[in-house]
């Protein structure tokens, strides 16, 4: 898939200016600043705007002047949800509030003693979510791609301090799958984005939207083989300073492993599109995520 790389847009020039308006300014000048921002990938990023103006043009359903303005929106609110991932994990003075929707169902796996699963999605605020699990009081392991410019991501750690928790790359030798099964055997959590793949990995597709689009194949296929409770976790923003989150009642994917991720497609592409109904302005995919990958 040609249209997204396993990087990350941004340059640390921008990281260092935004984090030294937060320090020195506090949130409000950060999210005046971003406007500028916003504006100018508005304007000049047409290999980002195109497609998601075309997802809330033919997906959501927006006319063409609603659907220009929320492409505006969509990239000023990313904006919003990177400094407020910054401000959370840095433990800067905030004013956020949190709704925590089934938080409950989270704390029935740990209680139950297998470990789990949390699949998640490029829509609204995996970060904030993510760090706030920790107070799950087990031992959180983020399943990701290694896609981001090495210098930004130590400057960034610099400035967030060492995170509470587990980062699991993902890697050509599949040294990820004993990391995962080392953790789920150690009874914890295990997070991952399943929205997401690079060309030449292996694929599952579902209608989605009202069009068949592709999904990563290897989350589906660690929740039918490791059978482990698996919950669908999201964050969205709300409000400038209050996040909703929400997690699905556990589910574990017996029987026939093939049968298993059918199942768990199915289940996860139901609640995500329920989810971009809800918060269409937090979805965070800049490509045509419905083009169909060569190996398909």
């Amino acid at each position: 898939m040609a249209s997204w790389e396993g990087k990350s847009k941004g340059n640390k020039l921008g990281y260092s200016i935004f984090i030294g308006t937060l320090r020195y300014g506090g949130v409000l000048p950060a999210y005046i600043l971003l406007r500028f921002v916003a504006a100018y990938y508005f304007l000049f990023s047409y290999s980002s705007s195109r497609p998601i103006f075309q997802y809330f043009h033919t997906k959501v359903g927006y006319g063409w002047w609603r659907s220009l303005w929320s492409v505006y929106r969509n990239y000023y609110v990313f904006g919003q949800v990177l400094i407020d991932k910054v401000i959370v994990m840095s433990g800067l003075s905030n004013k956020f509030t949190f709704e925590f929707e089934g938080e409950q169902y989270l704390r029935e796996i740990t209680t139950a003693g297998k470990g789990g699963i949390m699949l998640s999605a490029h829509l609204g605020n995996w970060e904030v979510a993510g760090h706030l699990f920790t107070r799950l009081q087990t031992r959180i392991n983020i399943v990701m791609f290694d896609g981001e410019h090495e210098r930004i991501k130590k400057y960034l750690s610099s400035i967030t301090g060492e995170r509470n928790v587990n980062i699991i790359v993902i890697k050509d030798d599949l040294s990820h799958i004993y990391a995962i099964n080392e953790a789920l055997s150690n009874q914890e959590l295990v997070c991952m984005h399943a929205d997401r793949f690079l060309a030449g990995n292996k694929t599952v597709n579902a209608t989605f939207m009202g069009q068949e689009a592709s999904f990563p194949a290897g989350p589906f296929l660690l929740a039918a083989t490791f059978r482990v409770p698996v919950s669908l976790v999201f964050a969205f923003k709300e409000t400038n300073t209050h996040y909703h989150l929400y997690a699905t009642p556990p589910h574990a994917y017996h029987g026939r492993r093939r049968q298993g991720v059918e199942l768990a497609v199915q289940d996860f592409v139901r609640e995500l599109e329920g989810m971009v109904k809800k918060y269409p302005e937090q979805w965070f995919n800049y490509y045509d995520f419905w083009e169909q990958p060569k190996n398909n």
